[in-house]
């Protein structure tokens, strides 16, 4: 069930990349501590960008839903002005023939 919600959802799918890569990135850095001597800011970096990662693409696709009832409103908007047109071209012909 799982995997047919993360194919429905793309927030879901992008989620997952970001963590496996960093999963992949912490097992490279763990190891290089030693030998870098930075401590753990290499692995909080991982965890730091992978966060944010996260949280643009859960709160970006907030403002494309906005975007998408705006443009969904104004193409219904067109569409009756379209039929209103239709209507006013109708009963302009003689006879009130249809096109």
């Amino acid at each position: 069930m799982s995997r047919k919600s993360s194919r429905k959802n793309p927030k879901v799918s992008a989620t997952a990349s970001i963590w496996s890569v960093a999963t992949v990135m912490l097992a490279v850095c763990i190891p290089l501590i030693p030998v870098t001597q930075s401590g753990i800011a290499l692995p909080l970096l991982v965890i730091f960008g992978a966060s944010g990662g996260t949280a643009a693409v859960w709160l970006s696709s907030e403002q494309l839903r906005k975007e998408e009832l705006r443009l969904a409103r104004r193409v219904e908007v067109l569409e009756e002005r379209i039929i209103t047109l239709e209507t006013i071209c109708i009963d302009l012909l003689p006879g009130g023939e249809k096109l």
